[in-house]
């Protein structure tokens, strides 16, 4: 299977969420976990867990998380 296939046929309910430090306790936040057995990141919405949760490779989370860091993503 690709590295793609794989993400999405993974079982999310074995992933350990973890939540942002940065959280105001308020629940306007996300949750992030590792998929086990793949190369992915899950992100979900604290305030309502029930909605489907975004996918994307560790890859392109590392890069995001990087250019939020370095304060890179900015609107034009």
């Amino acid at each position: 299977m690709s590295e793609r296939a794989d993400l999405y046929t993974a079982d999310l309910g074995e992933i350990t969420w973890k939540t942002s430090t940065y959280t105001a306790g308020n629940g306007n936040c996300v949750e992030v976990g590792i998929i086990p057995a793949s190369l992915g990141v899950a992100v979900r919405d604290t305030k309502d867990r029930g909605i489907p949760a975004t996918l994307t490779s560790r890859d392109a989370w590392a890069a995001f998380v990087t250019a939020v860091a370095n304060h890179e993503l900015r609107p034009e």
